[in-house]
């Protein structure tokens, strides 16, 4: 029995030995095996038909470095529909990312069971990793759209003057943008790089029944008829030829709209209206006739209220389509009645004189005409040159000429604005208005009618007259300036019903009064010979129009002083010489 025991320790000690010996044996070809495989791409593997199994990664990168040399950059042919275009990798933002690409053809570092079976019995084809910059792919998505496809049109309605016109949508036919990128990155590193591409068919955001609902809903019923908003008493019709122009339907959301250029409509708005301060009614002349400018009242208001109801009256049916204005008015003193009722209806006197050439008289007599331009004159009211005019200073608009002062002349503000006033008493005289104040000038100025001249001095002389008429009274003035080689002319005419056939007349000269001569030692003497003083009487004969009989005559009875010679210096001693004339 002890035999046999020691054989079975011995037996059992056999088979736990030869166990080991297989597991050391088995071990040892395992390690082996890992140690080889760990880290290699599985051996069947191709990546873009580059074999690259068995390999470690730095080999499989280098296999895939040396094949793609020549494809990194070769354009990739695109084609839609039987036409072709290019694209360049660069171009759309793609380059191969080897480490990624390796990392996913198998290659790793593991001795994972799992791991080293793939090894030794994997290996697929491996598509290429492909890093892309997104942005340069949507640029090029959009390039090739615009080539290759057609984008859809919307359908628009339009207003032409008082019409509606439109255009027709137009089904568009465009790349689907991720299909696109995915057959570029596909191409990106293949032996023959291109993408067959198909294109899809897009409807447009606005449709042909959309744009006949349009039309039916907006566009008809905004021409349909005029819209009235009303300001305070003041009604501004605007009618479609007008107001077309400001009218747009626009796409939003997919929807058309109706919208309107508010700066249009507040201009035809300030025809009729005036924010701020009212303007009263007037009267313009137009190629010699007086014709009536219309009032307008001072009105204060936001423009997206007139925005809003004027959108809203533009869909309105007939005899919906006036609506008030949420405005403060201010109406005028004089209404477009009231100057209509003026009778302001023709030219009833105008008179012109004329001027040697200087510059500071076709300034000053201008602007004195420009202030004076437009004035109205209402039945009794009385005209005033100084109010109208106002002080001659150079922030007025007035510079140095000269004048008479004390019987000589001297430069002052407002030199020649006399010439006006005499024209004004002219045109006074022959329209038959009353004369309320006027002064000549001291001596006679030969230009100017004889004893029909007038002067004015601010703060001292003024040229009044009234209307002493029944009905209004219109300024018209103007300058036509002097030149070097020609004189100028100022220009008064007065507008309104004509009462009177006015004839002038004179008397002869007389009681002539001799100048003297007068030494000046100032630094503004200038010299110059004068003439004779004299008296004169004018007379104004007033005849109903088209009649011969004489109604009544006026006198104007002018004393003109003599105007002394100037001289500039010291006078001379007994015996160096007269005085002369």
């Amino acid at each position: 029995m002890a035999k046999d025991s020691g054989r079975e320790a011995l037996g059992g000690r056999a088979v736990v030995v030869a166990v080991a010996t297989v597991a050391l044996l088995l071990g040892g070809g395992y390690a082996a095996a890992g140690a080889f495989a760990s880290d290699r791409v599985p051996r069947g593997t191709t990546v873009g038909g580059v074999a690259v199994g068995g390999q470690t990664p730095a080999e499989a990168k280098q296999t895939l470095a040396r094949a793609w040399r020549d494809r990194v950059d070769a354009p990739i042919t695109v084609t839609v529909d039987g036409e072709s275009t290019t694209v360049a990798p660069s171009e759309a933002g793609l380059e191969p990312a080897l480490d990624a690409t390796v990392e996913a053809a198998g290659a790793g570092d593991s001795w994972a069971p799992g791991r080293l079976w793939d090894y030794w019995t994997g290996g697929d084809e491996v598509a290429p990793v492909v890093t892309v910059d997104e942005q340069r792919m949507q640029a090029t998505v959009q390039r090739l759209d615009g080539e290759l496809g057609t984008a859809p049109v919307d359908g628009t309605v339009s207003f032409t003057g008082s019409t509606v016109r439109t255009t027709k949508a137009t089904t568009g036919r465009v790349l689907d943008d991720e299909a696109v990128r995915e057959a570029l990155v596909a191409a990106y590193l293949s032996e023959e790089p291109s993408a067959e591409l198909e294109l899809v068919e897009v409807e447009p955001d606005i449709t042909d029944a959309d744009v006949e609902q349009a039309v039916e809903d907006y566009a008809n019923p905004a021409l349909s008829g005029p819209v009235t908003l009303v300001f305070g008493d003041t009604p501004v019709k605007l009618r479609p030829s007008d107001y077309a122009k400001a009218l747009s339907l626009d796409a939003d959301g997919g929807v058309l709209t109706l919208a309107t250029d508010i700066d249009v409509v507040m201009d035809l708005v300030d025809q009729s209206t005036v924010q701020g301060e009212p303007v009263d009614a007037t009267v313009r002349i137009v190629d010699g006739e007086p014709e009536v400018v219309p009032a307008k009242p001072g009105v204060s208001f936001a423009d997206a209220d007139v925005y809003t109801l004027f959108i809203d009256l533009l869909t309105q049916p007939e005899g919906e389509r006036r609506g008030e204005v949420d405005a403060t008015v201010v109406e005028p003193e004089v209404t477009t009645k009231d100057v209509r009722q003026l009778g302001i209806k023709e030219q009833v006197s105008t008179f012109t004189t004329y001027y040697p050439h200087a510059e500071y008289r076709n300034t000053n007599i201008g602007r004195a005409a420009e202030l004076t331009n437009g004035t109205l004159l209402l039945p009794g009211e009385t005209f005033s040159m100084n109010d109208i005019v106002g002080e001659r200073t150079r922030e007025n608009g007035f510079t140095e000429g000269f004048i008479i002062s004390n019987g000589i002349l001297r430069e002052d503000l407002g030199g020649g604005v006399s010439q006006l006033a005499t024209t004004l008493f002219n045109a006074m005289f022959f329209a038959g208005l009353e004369d309320v104040e006027h002064k000549p000038h001291s001596f006679y100025i030969d230009r100017y009618p004889v004893g029909r001249e007038a002067t004015v001095a601010w703060g001292a002389l003024d040229l009044r007259f009234r209307n002493n008429t029944e009905h209004g009274v219109f300024v018209q003035s103007y300058i036509r300036p002097s030149t070097p080689s020609s004189q100028g002319s100022v220009t008064v005419s007065l507008y309104s019903t004509k009462v009177w056939d006015i004839e002038a007349r004179a008397s002869n000269r007389y009681a002539y009064t001799e100048p003297e001569v007068r030494y000046l030692q100032t630094d503004d003497c200038y010299a110059y010979t004068g003439s004779s003083g004299f008296q004169i009487d004018v007379f104004r004969d007033f005849r109903r129009p088209g009649k011969d009989k004489v109604v009544r005559t006026e006198k104007f009875h002018t004393v003109y002083t003599p105007s002394d010679s100037v001289r500039c210096g010291k006078p001379p001693e007994d015996g160096e010489g007269g005085q002369g004339g």
